[in-house]
């Protein structure tokens, strides 16, 4: 009865280790491409702010989304100073380019369009 104990207790370790390596995937919600990410119920939005360019990636959840018709409204929000930018598509990401303020702190809301759907608002705290 031991033997049998102690094979089952070696057996249930095993499967255990094996799981905890197997292929999670934790990262889905770390920044690719250096911005600040926001996971939504139908996708996942990082927003890059350049002073130069606002740059939104949307993907659903982690798989790319087909962006042609998409669109997006950025409202960003730095000290007293608020600055509405449109954003278009740009291969794999939504474009805006100007002369933006994006200090650490400055607050950014996107909402999201997609074939003339709402897709998504997302609120970002820039780092």
């Amino acid at each position: 009865m031991k033997t049998f104990s102690f094979m089952a207790a070696l057996a249930l370790a095993a499967a255990g280790t094996a799981h905890a390596a197997g292929d999670h995937k934790h990262d889905d919600h770390v920044p690719r491409h250096g911005g600040v990410v926001v996971p939504g119920k139908a996708a996942d939005f990082e927003l890059v702010a350049k002073p130069d360019a606002l740059q939104l990636y949307v993907s659903d959840h982690g798989k790319p989304m087909d962006l042609s018709k998409a669109s997006a409204k950025v409202t960003l929000l730095a000290g007293a100073d608020k600055t509405d930018v449109e954003l278009k598509p740009a291969g794999d990401k939504l474009e805006g380019k100007g002369s933006f303020k994006v200090p650490a702190g400055t607050k950014a809301v996107a909402v999201v369009t997609n074939a003339g759907k709402t897709l998504g608002t997302a609120r970002f705290t820039l780092k």
